[in-house]
C-alpha cells in the first residue's frame, strides 16, 4: 500500500515535472495496489487520465506510441546526464548505460498500441 502511495505521487509529480516520468510510476502503483487495496486500484482504473493506460497495458494491448517515445526520450536524457555530467565514477556510469539500455530493451518490446 505504502509503495503504491509513493509510486502514485512520484506519477502525479511527472505531469509537472519534465525530467520525472509518469507513466512508469502510474504501472507501479496499478501493481501495488492490485495486491493490496482493490479500491484503490480500482480507483485507478476507473481515472479518466490513467485507467486507459493501466488497462491496455495490463491486459497486453500495448502502450501508445507517444508513450514511448516520451518514455525513451526521459530515460536516455535523464540517465545520459547523469552518466555524463554528476557521476565521475567509470564503472558507475556504465552501469547507467547498461541499465538505460535494459529499460530501454523493455520498452521497445512491449507492443504498441495503434489508435484507431
Amino acid at each position: 500500500m505504502v509503495c503504491g502511495c509513493v509510486a502514485l505521487f512520484l506519477g502525479i509529480a511527472g505531469l509537472f515535472l519534465p525530467l520525472l516520468p509518469t507513466t512508469p510510476f502510474i504501472l507501479l502503483a496499478a501493481a501495488c495496489f492490485s495486491r493490496s487495496s482493490d479500491k484503490f486500484y480500482n480507483r485507478l482504473l476507473s481515472n479518466k487520465w490513467v485507467g486507459n493506460y493501466i488497462k491496455n497495458y495490463r491486459d497486453g494491448k500495448g502502450i501508445p506510441k507517444r508513450a514511448k517515445v516520451l518514455s525513451l526520450l526521459t530515460l536516455w536524457i535523464t540517465m545520459g546526464f547523469t552518466a555524463l555530467v554528476i557521476i565521475k565514477i567509470i564503472w558507475l556510469k556504465i552501469l547507467m548505460v547498461i541499465i538505460a539500455l535494459a529499460v530501454s530493451t523493455h520498452i521497445l518490446s512491449i507492443k504498441t498500441l495503434n489508435r484507431k
